[in-house]
């Protein structure tokens, strides 16, 4: 009898989501999960097939990828090669040292601060390879990228699908100021931020969706190794959204100005969380190997 690895590609359902929620990931967000399975017959082949031989040409002995349910597909098919991305969270804003709520704001810009803090993530990744790098056109992002990207010969991609949520009214306002004047708002943004809603539209369940995109138009990109620059929330959403998390763990990730996280993605589109919130170069000269 000869067996073989393959791959079967079905829905994935979270045991913390409700069937309500599920429907909706599934028809909204293409939820998908890429499982190994085995395949047997009597027919007679050249040898058997090994973990090493599936199509993902990774090992599958020692890594999440060796357990069912373990991970999710974010592409629902096939990568052309294994990826590894790095996220980078943009530097200090002026509306971060003003306490402001900054969604999709363009008017808050890097402040002296931040730009140093651009320049030391530059500097913790110089020794690391990069095909692309992609920000959001927002200004904070969008010189915290060119900062980065000094000196690299690729140009910068600006994705639309990397820009921060929108938060309507809420935006410039202080947030002592937005807590007095929209209590309940404020609020639900800030304890319940999947149920915060303003003329019908859920701006963090929107951001999930936009999340999808996004990285759907990151790994499908030629190159195996990426860079990425956005703000915290999407940030959050991404790595949400890769670890297959719905929209009420948001608050469950933090990453700081200038924090560094990276994933690795198998040829199925699964990803691996491999370091989170890194801040080591913050502190020192510390510099990441690639």
């Amino acid at each position: 009898m000869v067996c073989e690895a393959v791959s079967l590609t079905i829905p994935f359902f979270s045991n913390i989501a409700s069937k309500k929620d599920v429907k909706l990931a599934t028809k909204s967000y293409g939820i998908c999960r890429s499982s190994p399975r085995i395949r047997c017959s009597s027919s007679s082949a050249e040898g058997p097939v090994t973990a090493d031989k599936l199509e993902n040409d990774y090992p599958l002995t020692g890594t999440a990828y060796d357990f069912e349910r373990a991970t999710i597909s974010l592409t629902c098919e096939s990568l052309s090669s294994p990826k590894k991305v790095t996220l980078v969270r943009h530097g200090l804003s002026s509306w971060n040292e003003e306490g402001r709520v900054q969604g999709s704001s363009n008017l808050s810009v890097l402040t002296e601060a931040g730009i140093k803090q651009a320049e030391r993530c530059r500097q913790a990744l110089a020794n690391t390879h990069f095909d692309q790098c992609f920000s959001s056109p927002i200004s904070r992002a969008k010189t915290t990228a060119e900062v980065l990207w000094q000196g690299r010969e690729e140009p910068l991609v600006f994705l639309d699908s990397l820009k921060e949520a929108h938060l309507f009214y809420l935006e410039g306002m202080k947030n002592v100021d937005a807590k007095v004047i929209y209590p309940k708002e404020h609020t639900t943004w800030r304890e319940d931020p999947a149920n915060f809603y303003v003329n019908g539209v859920y701006p963090l369940r929107k951001l999930w969706a936009t999340a999808r995109e996004s990285w759907r138009e990151i790994l499908f990109s030629p190159g195996e190794n990426f860079l990425v620059v956005t703000h915290k929330s999407m940030l959050r959403a991404l790595i949400c959204t890769a670890l297959g998390l719905p929209p009420e763990r948001f608050r469950s990730i933090d990453v700081n100005n200038g924090g560094i996280s990276t994933f690795v993605f198998n040829k199925r589109g699964e990803a691996m969380l491999q370091s989170l919130n890194m801040t080591a170069h913050m502190y020192s000269d510390h510099v990441y190997l690639s």
